[in-house]
């Protein structure tokens, strides 16, 4: 039996692990519930699978990657090479309870790194090269069964990994997320960690006040004493798109609470919550509901690093999500989806305080 399947069918079995592997990447990144550990999964087996695919590549063009035989495209495919085995090394590593610093960077954020970093040559790659097999070679009962087995087998080498994992105590204990646990103790005792260029300066509670506007009958304004006077609870897990979590007690003032103070209107139907920096993300109003604007974490108030004078705490949710250094809650009609753009250049255009 012939070892691979036919090339264009190679070539386009290692776009779709690709495809899956990087779509299940974005797509953990705002999975934070239990009933999503599917994506997680699949992106594992998808991983795993595109180790296959790309020992299969390899195997045909490796006496194209001799330097003496390189053009402009061979640079563009060494390119993607090197972005997915350096992606899939990263992955593996973390995977089995390894981890290493590079500056403010842990091994997970590497590893996303360069799995953004493997779509540029990718695409130039896929215009000069690839090519659609036929349809008798992608049905070709050989291909089909090759297919079957390399399906089966990363769903198998997946599963394995785990068990090799817990079995050998490798990593720490771990979420569905692959999130190790940080902060086990109250309070302000769980990494800082900032969303690209969100570092502002302390703020002077003194100065600070939460405004609540938009889709409303009574748009307010409330100052930290006011916030102090309500003491609201939750208990929820923050995990972090860095690769840890922790779950403490939050106190603080309900969404809930303030919407029923400001009266949404009719057509209310998502919440928005902007931080200082021009930082924003939004919920929809059902769920904003549930969630709490903390000014303590463990019996503590809030450290800078963690959001003082008010973070966003959104049970389900990840923690890029949880705005911190919150100064406007915005009740909205439509969705906002300029804060796809906001959660990247703020901190650039964002406002910084005097305090």
């Amino acid at each position: 039996m012939r070892l691979t399947p036919p090339p264009r069918v190679v070539d386009l079995s290692l776009l779709l692990a690709i495809v899956v592997s990087f779509a299940t990447g974005l797509a953990s990144l705002v999975s934070g519930t239990p009933d999503l550990w599917w994506v997680f999964a699949l992106h594992g087996v998808g991983g795993l699978a595109l180790v296959v695919a790309l020992a299969w590549k390899l195997r045909r063009v490796a006496p194209r990657l001799r330097p003496s035989s390189w053009t402009r495209r061979t640079v563009a495919s060494a390119l993607a090479l090197a972005a997915a085995v350096a992606a899939l090394g990263t992955g593996i590593f973390w995977s089995f309870g390894g981890n290493f610093q590079v500056l403010a960077w842990n091994a997970m954020n590497i590893h996303i790194l360069f799995a953004l970093l493997l779509a540029p040559p990718l695409f130039v790659h896929l215009l000069h090269r690839f090519r659609l097999p036929s349809r008798a070679e992608v049905t070709e009962r050989r291909t089909v069964l090759q297919y079957l087995l390399l399906v089966g087998g990363a769903t198998l080498a997946w599963r394995l990994q785990r068990g090799i994992v817990q079995v050998l105590e490798l990593a720490d204990e771990r979420r569905f997320t692959s999130s190790r646990q940080r902060g086990e103790e109250p309070g302000n005792t769980f990494p800082v960690t900032m969303w690209v260029a969100d570092d502002p300066d302390p703020i002077d509670a003194g100065e600070w006040s939460l405004r609540v506007s938009g889709a409303v009958g009574r748009p307010s304004a409330f100052d930290y004493d006011a916030l102090l006077d309500v003491e609201d609870d939750l208990r929820a897990t923050l995990d972090c798109t860095s690769g840890w979590y922790t779950t403490q007690d939050w106190r603080g003032v309900s969404v809930g609470r303030l919407l029923d103070r400001v009266e949404p209107g009719p057509d209310a139907t998502w919440v928005s919550f902007r931080s200082v920096t021009g930082y924003r993300f939004s919920l929809p109003i059902e769920e904003a509901r549930g969630a709490l604007l903390a000014t303590h974490v463990g019996g503590e108030a809030l450290s800078h690093g963690h959001g003082f004078p008010a973070r966003l705490v959104a049970p389900g949710r990840r923690g890029f999500q949880w705005v911190k250094w919150v100064e406007a809650v915005e009740v909205r009609e439509s969705p906002d989806y300029g804060q796809w753009v906001a959660i990247f250049a703020s901190g650039f255009t964002g406002t910084r305080s005097d305090g």
